[in-house]
């Protein structure tokens, strides 16, 4: 009998004990859904793309929570905010991760925080983020980000067309000096470059259903060479970007410190505390690091990106926002992170970027530790869990006409629901770099307003280009590339960039 012949059973032996081990229990109904087939289960009902929309569609069929069966693995998907809150006073239950055996596996993601279960290492990684990104250490890093965020305007300023590129420079800036005391390079940094591919390979293959390998696990012990396994080659090349991600940084600081010439950052300081570290305490130090920067540098720079893409399709909100500023701070100097108090139209923009563009359409999945009920529905013990944040962020009972970028929703006496109940995570996953994260938002949000007119791009005829608000797929999601006109202010508001820089 060949190899292929006996993975085959086994692939069909393992997906038919998943379907009889996990029948529904008579007593203990699981939340409703579309109806699949025997065995293989809801497998062909799995989106490839947008994943987000269909979960929702399904919510407005069979309500707030879903439950689908993938080879007998239950997977709850949460559509409403209602839901979302049960699980969060279950946090205690509902706080692990699954295997993704493609992401998590194969390409080596399970060692970050993100996947990493629950337990001693998951509380070990979260003690050196608290230490350097948590709420009260995050006031020390606002030189840091003041100084990052007045470059980013200065590049703008040269070079409006690339604001992608210079809001990845700024927020790579940001967190590589965090983690490790690097200063990036104005241009080609290679660690940079090298975490925005690794990043790539994150949001693609952690994607729910996205490799068959998450489907069939035992067909990673396939040989390559097989028609079909072209997933396995893949993993491989992305494993190696995924172990230079982490170790080449972390090697750079190593040097520094033994040198004597390093700087303060999650990475020397924790080897500085340590005068024979063991294995297990590098491998924490080094993937907290790696983490630090897979988690934030993405997210933050979507949210910059959105927050440019609503000041050209809602140009009224950019002009209150300008006339607060200017009747708060002046046009003496620039906004600092400690007028925020006192600009709340500005940070309603926060508040509204964070919810109208959704950073992680989906979040990442947990997984039930044990047996469980939701308003009655019975979640099994090892289901896979996927919040629809994005569904609960334009959700029009939370948040009426959920599609127009609006800052006056959190503002008045009866202020909408705040976002970031949803949009950072629940239970005990929720962002442990959230403070670094919004300060580093609104520093280049209120910056950007002082001194720069976000406009439309016009055509070759000299008519307006009117963007549209489109996500890109991924567990990690970004508005679409559009087209807008960057300018200063005024002649004092561009020397008030270059004196900063």
């Amino acid at each position: 009998m060949t190899l292929v012949t006996l993975l085959s059973i086994a692939i069909a032996g393992y997906a038919l004990y998943n379907y009889i081990s996990s029948r529904k229990p008579q007593g203990r109904p699981l939340p409703p859904g579309p109806k699949g087939f025997p065995v293989v289960g809801n497998v062909a009902d799995l989106p490839t793309e947008q994943e987000w929309q269909t979960y929702a569609s399904w919510g407005r069929k069979w309500g707030g929570l879903v439950h689908i069966s993938l080879l007998g693995q239950p997977l709850i998907i949460v559509n409403s905010y209602k839901y979302l809150e049960e699980f969060e006073k279950k946090g205690a239950i509902y706080s692990d991760r699954p295997t993704l055996e493609m992401g998590g596996e194969l390409v080596g993601y399970s060692r970050m925080l993100v996947l990493t279960r629950y337990g001693p290492r998951f509380r070990e990684y979260r003690k050196h983020f608290s230490r350097f990104v948590g709420p009260n250490p995050t006031q020390e890093l606002y030189p840091l980000i003041e100084q990052a965020t007045h470059k980013f305007l200065k590049n703008t300023l040269l070079d409006p067309k690339n604001l992608n590129a210079n809001l990845r420079r700024m927020a790579g800036g940001i967190i590589m000096k965090v983690a490790y005391g690097y200063d990036v390079k104005d241009e080609n940094d290679e660690f940079v470059e090298l975490v925005e591919r690794a990043n790539t390979n994150f949001s693609k293959s952690t994607v729910p259903g996205a490799f068959i390998v998450d489907v069939f696990p035992a067909l990673k012990y396939l040989p390559e060479w097989l028609p079909g396994m072209k997933f396995l080659s893949l993993a491989r090349e992305w494993r190696q970007l995924t172990d230079e991600n982490a170790d080449l940084p972390f090697e750079f600081t190593k040097k520094q410190v033994e040198s004597g010439s390093s700087k303060a950052s999650l990475v020397s300081t924790g080897l500085q505390e340590q005068s024979h570290p063991t294995k297990e305490y590098i491998h924490e130090l080094k993937w907290a690091a790696a983490s630090m920067y897979a988690g934030g540098a993405d997210t933050t720079v979507s949210a910059e990106y959105a927050f440019f893409l609503a000041m050209v399709l809602f140009p009224d909100v950019q002009k209150r926002a300008q006339a607060e500023i200017d009747a708060v701070v002046g046009d003496e100097r620039l906004p600092s992170l400690a007028d925020k108090p006192n600009l709340p139209y500005v940070s309603a923009i926060i508040t509204e970027v964070l919810r109208w563009n959704s950073v992680g359409p989906l979040g990442a999945p947990h997984t039930a530790m044990e047996d469980g009920y939701i308003n009655g529905f019975f979640v099994p013990k090892d289901s896979m869990i996927i919040a629809n944040l994005w569904n609960m962020l334009h959700d029009s009972e939370l948040y009426p006409d959920p599609f127009t970028f609006n800052p006056e929703r959190y503002l008045g006496s009866s202020p909408q629901q705040d976002p970031r109940k949803i949009t950072f995570g629940f239970g005990r996953r929720i962002c442990p770099g959230m403070y670094l994260a919004e300060a580093s938002l609104f520093a280049c949000v209120a910056k950007a307003l002082a001194t720069l007119n976000v406009e439309k791009a016009l055509d070759a005829q000299g008519s307006p280009i009117i963007p549209v608000h489109e996500m890109t797929d991924g567990v990690i999601s970004y508005p679409k590339p559009f087209q807008c006109s960057i300018k200063p202010r005024s002649a004092k508001a561009s020397s008030l960039i270059v004196e900063s820089s």
